[in-house]
C-alpha cells in the first residue's frame, strides 16, 4: 500500500467547514470555530492538507509532545500554530486531535483594503513548520483567549458596516501577541538555541573544510540538515545573535577564508573556488564589503 499521502485542497473556508462536518461560516471570506464543536477527525492514512486561506489555531490540552527545534518538550497549556495561504500540513495516522482550542479561517480577500493585508505578509511566524509552533504559558494562553473570544462575539453578532473593521482590529491584536510570545520563546528556550547555533557553526565549518568541489552553502541547506524551515532558523539566530542565517554564512565564509590566505599560498581565484564562489570576482567584492580589505591586501598586512 503507497504511503503517499491523501491530498485535500480547501480554496475556500465553505469547504473546510463542508469536509470537516462543521455547520456553514456566517461568512464566505471568515469563521471562527471551537474545536469542540468540531466532528471528531479520524485519519485511516496520511493527509495533506493545503488550503487558500489563513488559519490560526490554539490547541488546548493537546495530548502529544512538541519538538522545539531538535529539542522535545512536554507542555499543559496552549499551542498556537499559524499556517500562511497554500501552506501544506500533514496529518499522520495517529493524529489526536486536542479536545479543546479554535480554529480561525481568514481568507486574503477578507484583509485585502486594510494595513493588516500587508503587515501578514511580514509576519515570519506563518512561514514556521508544524514543530515550530507557539508554546503559551498559563498567562499568555489567557491573553489570547480573550482575544479569540472577543472575535467569536463579533463573528456571531449581526453583520453591519463596523463588523469587518473590528474583527481586523481583534486579528491585528493577535497576531501582535503571536509576535511578542514568539520572541519571549526564543529567550526562555535558550538552551535549545544554544544548541542550535552549535548545530549550525558545526554545519558550516564542516562545509568550508571540505576542499573539494562545492556550491556555497545556503539558509536552506542549514535549514533542511536541521530539520527547520528556514525562517524559524534565521528568526532564532536573530535573535540568539543579532544576525540572520545569511549573514552568519559570510561571517563564517569570511573567518575561513582569511585562515586560508594568511597559512596557504593559494591564489584568489583557487581560494574562491575552494570555498564555493562561482566568479573570483564576487569573492573578492564580499570579501572587501566585509573587511574593507581585499583579499590580497588583507593577506600582504601579514608579511
Amino acid at each position: 500500500m503507497s504511503s503517499e499521502p491523501l491530498t485535500f485542497h480547501f480554496k475556500s473556508i465553505s469547504a473546510l467547514h463542508e469536509a470537516a462536518g462543521m455547520t456553514k461560516p456566517k461568512h464566505t471570506l471568515f469563521s471562527i470555530v471551537r474545536f469542540e464543536d468540531i466532528p471528531k477527525i479520524e485519519a485511516h492514512q496520511r493527509l495533506r492538507l493545503i488550503s487558500d486561506f489563513y488559519q490560526i489555531t490554539l490547541k488546548k490540552e493537546c495530548p502529544c509532545k512538541m519538538q522545539y527545534g531538535q529539542t522535545p518538550f512536554d507542555f499543559d497549556e496552549g499551542v498556537i500554530s499559524c499556517f500562511a495561504p497554500k501552506q501544506v500540513s500533514i496529518i499522520e495516522k495517529d493524529f489526536t486531535m486536542a479536545p479543546s482550542g479554535w480554529l480561525l479561517s481568514i481568507h486574503p480577500d477578507f484583509l485585502r483594503s486594510f494595513p493588516l493585508s500587508q503587515k501578514i505578509k511580514t509576519l515570519g511566524f506563518f512561514d514556521y513548520k508544524v514543530n515550530e509552533a507557539l508554546i503559551l504559558s498559563e498567562d499568555e494562553q489567557k491573553s489570547i483567549e480573550e482575544v479569540f473570544q472577543q472575535i467569536e462575539k463579533e463573528y456571531l453578532l449581526p453583520i453591519d458596516g463596523f463588523s469587518q473593521e473590528v474583527i481586523i482590529a481583534h486579528i491585528d491584536l493577535l497576531l501582535t501577541y503571536c509576535n511578542r510570545y514568539y520572541n519571549r520563546q526564543f529567550i526562555t528556550r535558550k538552551v535549545a538555541t544554544n544548541e542550535l547555533l552549535h548545530n549550525v557553526e558545526k554545519l558550516l565549518n564542516s562545509w568550508f573544510s571540505d576542499t573539494g568541489e562545492k556550491a556555497l552553502p545556503t539558509a536552506t541547506y542549514l535549514a533542511d540538515q536541521l530539520h527547520l524551515s528556514p525562517k524559524y532558523l534565521s528568526d532564532c539566530l536573530k535573535q540568539l545573535t543579532g544576525q540572520t542565517t545569511q549573514q552568519l554564512i559570510h561571517e563564517k565564509l569570511i573567518e575561513h577564508a582569511k585562515d586560508i590566505l594568511t597559512t596557504t599560498e593559494l591564489s584568489v581565484s583557487e581560494i574562491a573556488y575552494q570555498l564555493g564562489f562561482e566568479y573570483p570576482q564576487s569573492f573578492s567584492k564580499l570579501f572587501k564589503n566585509k573587511t574593507n580589505q581585499t583579499p590580497v591586501a588583507y593577506r600582504q598586512s601579514f608579511h
